[in-house]
C-alpha cells in the first residue's frame, strides 16, 4: 500500500500541492505531489553534494524572483514548523533528528491512505461502531499511513537525492541532516512495522490466506520500483502516473475491504476504475513541469502529446471513469448512489471548463483543490453503495 510520492509525481521542478477539505484530502496526484527527476550528464554524485553544500537557501529564493519577479520572504522559503512536520515543502531548516525522520515520511500525505482504508471498510458491510471494529480499523490506517506510506515517501526520497541535491538542496537527505545510514535504517523499521503490523491484521481477522500481508508486500514492490532503478515506474507518464493512482485508490480500499469482508474481482476491478480516474488527476502535475521535461527529454504525458492534448486525456480519464463507476452501480441497482456521484462529476466538469481546460498550467492547484475533494467524496458514496448491494 504504497504511498508514492514523486518525481512524476512530479516531473521536473519540484511542486507539491495539498488540498485538504476536512478529514478528506484533495489530492494532488492524490495528496502531495512533488517533482524532480534525476539529471543525466551533471557531473557524478560528488558533484552534486559539493553543489547541494554550496547552495544556501537564500539562492533558492533569488532564483524564484528571478523567475517570477516577485520578492520571497524567508518565511515563504523557509515554511514553518508545521509545515515542517508534514513534510510539505518550504519547510524550514530543522536539526531535530526525529523531526527530520518524520518530515522524511510526509504526514501529509497519509491521509489518503487513511480515507482509502474508511472506503474499503465501508465496502466490506461488516463493519460497525464497536471498540474491536474500531481498534482493527485505526491499525489498517496506522499500516497504510505512517508505516507504508512513510516507506514509499523516505525509499523516494532516497532515490531522488541527486536531483534534490540540485533543485532543493535544503531538503534532508541532500542537506546531509540525516546520514545514509540512519535514512536506510528508517526504510527497513518502516518496511518491517508494515509488514509486521499487516501479518497482526491477518491474525486478528482470522485469515485463512494472509491477504494483508499480501496486498503490503505487492503495495511495498510497486514503491520501489515506482522509485528504484532501473525500471523506475516514475519516468514513465502512463506507468508512474498510473502506480500512483491505484496505490492511492485501490490498494487502501482493499486492505479496508479484505480486513472486514472479503475482497473479490469484481469490487478489484471496479476500484481499478477509480485508478484510472487518480492517473487523470496525476496528470494534472505534469504541466507545470513540461518545459523542463522537454530539457530533460522525459516522456510526461504533456510533453509526449502536447498541452493541449493532454490537458483532455487528463479530464477524460478523470470524467469517464467516474461515470463508468456510476454506470456500473445502476446496472446492479444501486441507483441513489450512482445519481449521487453523477453529482459529484458534475462540479469536477464545472471546474474543469471553468480553470483548467483554460490554463493547465496556471490554473492546476486552483483546480484540484476545487475539484478534487469532489472525487474523493464519490469513492467513499463508491464503498457505501458496495457496502449495501454485496458482492457485485
Amino acid at each position: 500500500m504504497g504511498r508514492f510520492e514523486d518525481e512524476n509525481f512530479g516531473i521536473g521542478s519540484r511542486e507539491s500541492v495539498v488540498t485538504m477539505t476536512g478529514f478528506v484530502c484533495g489530492w494532488s496526484g492524490i495528496g502531495l505531489r512533488e517533482s524532480g527527476r534525476r539529471v543525466c550528464g551533471v557531473g557524478g554524485r560528488y558533484q552534486l553534494r559539493v553543489r547541494a553544500a554550496s547552495r544556501s537557501e537564500e539562492d533558492v529564493s533569488e532564483k524564484k524572483a528571478a523567475a517570477t519577479g516577485e520578492e520571497v520572504s524567508v518565511d515563504e522559503q523557509g515554511g514553518g514548523a508545521a509545515q515542517q512536520l508534514l513534510g510539505i515543502r518550504g519547510a524550514k531548516e530543522e536539526t531535530n533528528i526525529w523531526k527530520i525522520r518524520l518530515q522524511l515520511t510526509k504526514p501529509v500525505t497519509w491521509v489518503p491512505l487513511v480515507w482509502g482504508v474508511l472506503c474499503g471498510a465501508a465496502a466490506s458491510g461488516n463493519f460497525t461502531w464497536t471498540p474491536v471494529d474500531v481498534a482493527k480499523s485505526l491499525t489498517c490506517m496506522i499500516m497504510a499511513g505512517p508505516f507504508l506510506t512513510g516507506f514509499t515517501q523516505t525509499i523516494n526520497d532516497w532515490y531522488d537525492r541527486e536531483i534534490d541535491a540540485i533543485n532543493e538542496p535544503y531538503r534532508p537527505i541532500p542537506s546531509g541532516k540525516i546520514s545514509e545510514g540512519e535514512v536506510k535504517a528508517q526504510i527497513w523499521f518502516l518496511l518491517f512495522a508494515g509488514m509486521g503490523t499487516s501479518y497482526g491484521l491477518d491474525r486478528w481477522a482470522e485469515h485463512e490466506f494472509p491477504v494483508m500481508l499480501t496486498l503490503t508486500a505487492f503495495g511495498c514492490f510497486i514503491s520501489y520500483i515506482y522509485s528504484a532503478p532501473p525500471l523506475k515506474l516514475k519516468q514513465n507518464g502512463w506507468l508512474g502516473n498510473y502506480a500512483l493512482g491505484a496505490s492511492y485508490i485501490a490498494l487502501p480500499w482493499w486492505a479496508g475491504q479484505a480486513l472486514f469482508g472479503t475482497l473479490d474481482w469484481k469490487v478489484m476491478v471496479l476500484t481499478m476504475f477509480y485508478s484510472f480516474a487518480g492517473l487523470g488527476i496525476a496528470i494534472v502535475n505534469d504541466f507545470k513541469s513540461v518545459e523542463g521535461d522537454k530539457a530533460l527529454g522525459l516522456d510526461s504525458l504533456p510533453v509526449a502529446f502536447g498541452v493541449d492534448t493532454a490537458k483532455w486525456i487528463c479530464v477524460g480519464m478523470i470524467d469517464v471513469f467516474q461515470l463508468l463507476v456510476a454506470g456500473i452501480l445502476a446496472y446492479v441497482g444501486e441507483l441513489p448512489y450512482a445519481a449521487a456521484i453523477c453529482g459529484l462529476v458534475a462540479p469536477q466538469m464545472y471546474f474543469q471548463q471553468k480553470l483548467f481546460l483554460k490554463d493547465p498550467i496556471k490554473y492546476d492547484v486552483k483546480y484540484q483543490a476545487s475539484a478534487q475533494p469532489f472525487l474523493v467524496l464519490g469513492i467513499l458514496v463508491t464503498g457505501l453503495a458496495v457496502g449495501h448491494h454485496g458482492p457485485l
